[in-house]
């Protein structure tokens, strides 16, 4: 998943001007588990309690870190609060803070860290919002939140790196659209629809492909923000979860038409490697992809040199009809 780093004299994986003052020793443990242009994420585990005397610390970008297990008591110019799973704190750039096991030993935490100018990226167009500042120490657990938290931890889980870049920015959205006066969102437009068609048709034809927002963004000519909410409103699932359910399909058509190596169809079908297929494809399908292939073998074998799946097919011919190579 990443490189392990072991911090002595840190609470959290957080660097800043506070550090010299650093005086107390408390057992952290910090790993990467994605990272981006202005970004990061890390798993951070905490074995501190009541006899570790909290010390002062600050935040060196725009921080968002959704509790997953345990609590700690969490202080900073915003305000102060008790800190229980699904909640998430959160710290402007530059602001120092405090961190503390009063009442209980350890958390988990997963920590999205984000440069002034990523974070504006990614929140500038959500819904409502006024000021870019986090206004509040913290988010209690809300449900608005349990979605997003609930494919963080899974993608942490399944090693999936490629989905923190989709998850942060809807991590961001959420917090800002939280923090904001309520305002009404509206409905997608025709052109909205049009633009999220064209990513839909890229992405049925390129889901080998890697496939990232910003580029699957410029396509549409949106915004990364607009573009994840847009599209999430249109078709009722995030673009991560569009191509992995297309992967997916494809990779069980081929395991039931053939004898193909599995891995071979993993990598063709856009897995960087045959253990996070094999992972995904249990969690999604509920058998492994060889258990899969025994259940559902087809009375006929099928061993196209090039296979070429109806969606690309369909796509190919529209194309044609419409003067586009």
């Amino acid at each position: 998943m990443g490189k392990i780093a072991k911090f002595k004299n840190v609470r959290r994986p957080v660097f800043g001007a506070c550090a010299s003052r650093y005086t107390e020793t408390m057992a952290v443990q910090s790993t990467i588990v994605a990272q981006g242009p202005g970004w990061r994420v890390t798993d951070v585990v905490c074995s501190s309690g009541p006899a570790d005397k909290p010390f002062e610390e600050q935040h060196d970008g725009v921080s968002i870190a959704a509790v997953m297990r345990g609590s700690f008591q969490y202080r900073t110019r915003q305000g102060s609060a008790v800190l229980a799973p699904g909640a998430l704190l959160l710290g402007n750039a530059g602001a120092c803070y405090q961190c503390g096991h009063e009442h209980g030993v350890g958390d988990r935490c997963l920590a999205f860290h984000m440069t002034p100018q990523c974070y504006e990226e990614a929140v500038a167009e959500a819904a409502g919002t006024r000021s870019l500042a986090l206004s509040r120490a913290s988010l209690p657990p809300l449900p608005q939140l349990v979605a997003v938290l609930a494919d963080a931890e899974t993608a942490r889980d399944d090693g999936d790196a490629e989905a923190f870049d989709e998850l942060r920015m809807r991590l961001a959205g959420a917090v800002a659209t939280l923090l904001a006066p309520l305002a009404r969102q509206r409905a997608p437009s025709a052109q909205d629809e049009r633009r999220i068609t064209a990513a839909l048709r890229h992405i049925e034809t390129h889901a080998e492909d890697k496939l990232g927002i910003a580029a699957l963004a410029r396509l549409a000519a949106m915004s990364p923000y607009h573009f994840l909410r847009t599209f999430r409103q249109v078709t009722g699932v995030t673009p991560h979860q569009f191509i992995l359910r297309t992967r997916l399909h494809r990779a069980a058509l081929r395991l039931r038409a053939g004898d193909e190596p599995i891995a071979a169809i993993a990598f063709d079908c856009g897995f960087n490697d045959l253990s996070t297929f094999n992972h995904r494809f249990r969690r999604v399908v509920g058998v492994a992809p060889g258990d899969y292939r025994k259940r559902n073998r087809t009375a006929w074998r099928f061993k196209p040199a090039a296979p070429e799946f109806p969606e690309r097919a369909m796509a190919r011919d529209r194309n044609a009809r419409a003067g586009i190579r």
